[in-house]
């Protein structure tokens, strides 16, 4: 049908990127799920960006196994720092996962390779749109599978109260290690779609502001529910898109809206606990109503 055709020409890119915002909301979701507040996910999206690019670019590397180092070395990378970040909590852990992702935007903005300041161009168009639904649907899948499971239990506890959850014998180091990993492996994804439909990628894409967007897209939906963070990042796309007159203010559009939420919304707006105090019979003082 031609208005299909003409409707999908004109939003494929936003659709694709409702997909990659959505991956990127679930790799700092699961972060956000063992109560540790990184910041890193932005980098790691950098790095599988970058990774994939110069795979496809210099090697000729088929996307499958390009996908696949897009994940990979983000994976090693967030090993590697693990081992002192991951020793902090709370607001020093924050800064210094940003640390880390200005020193990756500043080594990205130095080497030849990368392009520097002018970043990447002509990447080939790659991702279509199955890919990044796959993905998606694996990716909401397999943690929808943890978080019922013992470590998703496990999670919870070591997000509730860290000292009784190792009192109770769980290992918090590895359970940390392990979601900081995954959430860098979703993020470098993310990062490798994205690069192969935009056909251009910079360091000024991976810094502060994209770190503070991911986690204003959990935040603003819900961290209680898989459903809150795709919500939020569905949210905070479409709204430049909606409100086009307000580009130059986007940074601070998305901190007032960072900020009325920790206020007003302290769970996000998918909040299932609230949705079930308004299907709840009311009740008086002679009884139920």
């Amino acid at each position: 049908m031609e208005w299909l055709d003409t409707f999908w020409s004109t939003y494929n890119t936003l659709i694709y990127t409702l997909g990659v915002h959505a991956l990127l909301a679930l790799s700092i979701w699961l972060t956000l799920s063992c109560g540790l507040l990184s910041m890193a996910n932005a980098a790691f999206m950098g790095i599988g960006a970058y990774v994939a690019a110069l795979l496809t670019l210099h090697f000729e590397t088929p996307f499958p196994l390009v996908l696949a180092a897009a994940a990979l070395v983000p994976a090693i990378v967030a090993l590697i720092i693990a081992i002192p970040v991951l020793r902090l909590s709370g607001v020093y852990l924050a800064m210094a996962t940003l640390a880390f992702g200005e020193v990756v935007r500043i080594v990205i903005l130095n080497l030849d390779i990368t392009g520097g300041p002018e970043g990447l161009n002509g990447i080939p168009q790659s991702t279509q749109g199955w890919h990044i639904a796959l993905i998606l649907a694996a990716t909401i899948y397999g943690l929808f599978r943890m978080k019922r499971s013992r470590v998703g239990r496990a999670l919870e506890a070591i997000r509730e109260d860290e000292v009784a959850a190792r009192l109770m014998g769980i290992d918090v180091d590895r359970h940390k290690l392990f979601v900081f990993t995954l959430g860098a492996v979703i993020a470098g994804i993310a990062g490798g779609l994205n690069a192969h439909f935009t056909f251009f990628i910079s360091p000024r894409e991976y810094g502060f502001e994209n770190a503070v967007d991911i986690l204003t897209m959990a935040v603003l939906g819900g961290t209680g529910t898989l459903i809150g963070p795709m919500l939020g990042s569905s949210i905070l796309t479409l709204l430049p898109e909606l409100l086009r007159f307000l580009n130059d203010y986007r940074g601070a559009v998305n901190g007032l809206i960072l900020i009325l939420v920790v206020l007003f919304l302290p769970k996000g707006l998918w909040d299932p606990q609230r949705f079930k105090g308004w299907f709840r019979p009311q009740t008086r003082e002679g009884g139920v109503q």
